[in-house]
């Protein structure tokens, strides 16, 4: 599958087209609208928010309430283009540090550095969400789920998370495992810095309100899970092939996204090997099990049945109240940046961003390993996959040769 967008923060609209994406999946607006709510909502937000009431307008693609097999083209209005479509719009030749602005000016020879901001902005991501809806419900018929959460913002960071420690997350017990994934996701729909501990939530809240009092901005960890990811989607064979590299460059996509960590990630390199591999068993009914989920649901590039765990993490939002130094490009001259309308804290409206993002590339991952036109394909395909059973592996146990001239 593959995916466009096109249209700029101020404009008219926004629209998304997808191809791909198989027959027969039943697609309305409200569903995608679901999700498009979801990314407006948290604590911390700018006043676009308050303007934008955001609907999916599926103009392509699906017929009697049902995807055709050809390309999905949605749209999304801009509600604050009224604002800008007949007014003469100022220079703007102050370039942010931090953003678009003066390197989008190098690239494409802009002299108005607006024409940076427009499409670089992250309202560009609500075609992501509204793409990343659509993956979701095609999942959602194999069984997959995706879900994610805030794990940090500023300095404070949720308990029982990987950056503080929860390094023995079994996963021989798959219910128990969901269960625990579950609920997070439930809780963290539930609080408005969408984070499922209510003592880190109510002190990331408080972090917020002190920075926005400061005219300061505030980053933050999303964490993004995959429940259900049955093994071997991805390949070890080329390096884009990988289902690690498609995750991580799709997360690393998203605005203001600075580093992305599969599994345990970066606390990995203070542990010595032995104590970051997840080891095997296999149990009464020949299964094979990990005992822990250090990897993320991830070896070899290549989904092994466990939990898929994405980290994302965002730097504060370059626009800040209080002005940082700069150069005005027109004249040369030594001044400091100029507002424009910004969130204080995006970190939680980013976790839908970044569940799109790995629907998106799960999907893909999914219809690539069944092949197949349509649903009533894919179906029978996805039950005959290989799982980590000893009768299904089939190891010969005999010597062989390369065979090489």
């Amino acid at each position: 599958m593959r995916f466009l967008t096109a249209g700029e923060s101020h404009g008219p609209e926004l629209t998304a087209i997808l191809d791909g994406m198989p027959a027969g999946l039943a697609l309305t607006s409200e569903l995608i609208d679901h999700d498009l709510a979801r990314r407006q909502q948290g604590y911390g937000s700018g006043g676009r928010m308050k303007i934008e009431h955001d609907h999916a307008r599926i103009t392509a693609g699906v017929m009697a309430g049902r995807t055709t097999g050809s390309p999905l083209a949605i749209t999304i209005l801009n509600a604050d283009h009224s604002k800008w479509r007949d007014r003469d719009i100022a220079p703007m030749t102050i370039p942010r540090p931090g953003h678009a602005d003066l390197t989008g000016a190098v690239k494409y020879g802009y002299r108005e550095l607006r024409l940076s901001l427009e499409r670089a902005s992250a309202r560009e991501t609500a075609c992501r969400v509204a793409i990343g809806a659509i993956c979701r419900l095609l999942l959602a018929e194999f069984g997959i789920a995706v879900g994610g959460y805030v794990t940090r913002i500023g300095t404070i960071s949720a308990e029982g998370t990987g950056e503080t420690g929860e390094r023995q997350m079994l996963v021989s017990n798959p219910q128990s495992v969901d269960s625990l994934y579950r609920s997070r996701f439930d809780a963290a729909e539930a609080s408005d810095v969408r984070c499922y501990d209510p003592s880190a939530a109510e002190r990331m809240r408080e972090a917020i309100r002190q920075v926005m009092s400061n005219k300061d901005t505030l980053g933050g960890v999303v964490e993004g899970v995959a429940l259900g990811v049955p093994p071997g989607l991805g390949s070890h064979v080329h390096w884009d092939r990988k289902l690690s590299t498609r995750l991580a460059a799709a997360v690393m996509s998203i605005p203001s996204v600075k580093g992305v960590e599969i599994g345990d990630g970066f606390s990995e390199t203070v542990h010595p090997g032995t104590q970051v591999q997840d080891e095997l068993s296999v149990n009464t009914q020949g299964v094979l099990e990990h005992s822990t989920n250090h990897a993320g649901g991830l070896e070899g590039g290549i989904s092994n049945g466990a939990p898929v765990i994405v980290r994302a993490a965002f730097k504060p939002i370059a626009t800040t109240l209080s002005p940082l130094r700069s150069v005005d490009l027109a004249t040369g001259a030594d001044v400091h940046t100029e507002y424009e309308r910004s969130d204080f804290c995006h970190i939680p409206r980013a976790a839908p961003i970044v569940e799109a993002m790995m629907c998106f590339v799960l999907a893909d991952a999914l219809v690539e390993k069944l092949g197949g036109d349509s649903l009533d394909e894919m179906r029978p395909r996805f039950e005959l996959l290989r799982q980590l059973r000893l009768d299904q592996l089939g190891m010969d146990n005999v010597p062989w040769r390369f065979g090489y001239e």
